[in-house]
């Protein structure tokens, strides 16, 4: 069993650890940190991303394991009015630059410009990147942290957008409702999907809004969809 709630503060270094673990073999980042202390690095870049935009602009869903309260997976979403901060991000330009290096910060600008010039312009949630542990593949993890802000975002009749560079993480956004709508090229070694999910027809009546998620419990059992580990490829905000 284990439960989806909003992170807080405390939580952001555990969340980066996750995220880190489950991109180490992404293709993307490697175009950004490599070496033997990759994973140490890329936990500084996603920690310098969390502090730096989603926390404070955006939207972080954890995963926790009921047992022992370890984070199991991580969802890092970015809201349709989500204004990033020019003094937070200068606050963790120390933090981007242990994590990528002098030469890696001008290839992770020119990674967020490729992926922006593919953003749509209509009003959308955004799935930054979203990525579980090693311990929790294919227990439905990354299924139950994607439903649950859906819910939420179909409660409020907006639409969703995401990049996948990893085809078997497409099939779960497809059963999700998203479809592939542009190739996004620019970036070596990989072509990611640019996928779009339409906003609910009809929103249903519900108190609940997008942008809170509240605790929800879920058992590993009930979904064995496999985890998502690449939709929204990392570059600093």
């Amino acid at each position: 069993m284990f439960t989806i709630a909003p992170a807080s503060p405390a939580d952001l270094e555990e969340a980066a650890a996750v995220l880190a673990t489950a991109f180490r073999q992404d293709t993307v980042t490697s175009t950004l940190v490599s070496g033997s202390d990759r994973e140490r690095r890329l936990a500084l870049l996603f920690e310098a991303m969390l502090c730096s935009g989603a926390a404070s602009s955006g939207r972080v869903d954890l995963a926790r394991r009921d047992a022992d309260g370890v984070v199991l997976g991580v969802a890092v979403w970015e809201t349709p009015d989500a204004r990033h901060s020019v003094l937070d991000q200068v606050r963790q330009l120390p933090r981007f630059a242990r994590a990528l290096g002098l030469r890696g910060l001008p290839r992770a600008m020119h990674l967020q410009r490729t992926l922006a010039l593919h953003r749509p312009v209509e009003p959308h949630w955004y799935l930054a990147q979203i990525g579980v542990g090693d311990g929790a593949r294919g227990a439905g993890v990354g299924g139950a942290l994607l439903e649950s802000r859906l819910r939420a975002v179909d409660a409020a009749g907006l639409p969703v957008y995401l990049e996948s560079s990893n085809e078997r993480n497409r099939a779960l956004y497809r059963r999700s409702g998203f479809r592939s709508i542009a190739s996004i090229t620019g970036i070596p070694g990989v072509t990611p999907a640019a996928m779009w999910r339409d906003a609910a027809r009809s929103a249903p009546a519900s108190t609940v809004s997008a942008s809170t998620v509240s605790a929800s419990t879920v058992s590993a059992s009930t979904d064995r969809r496999g985890s998502a580990v690449d939709a929204g490829l990392p570059s600093p905000a």
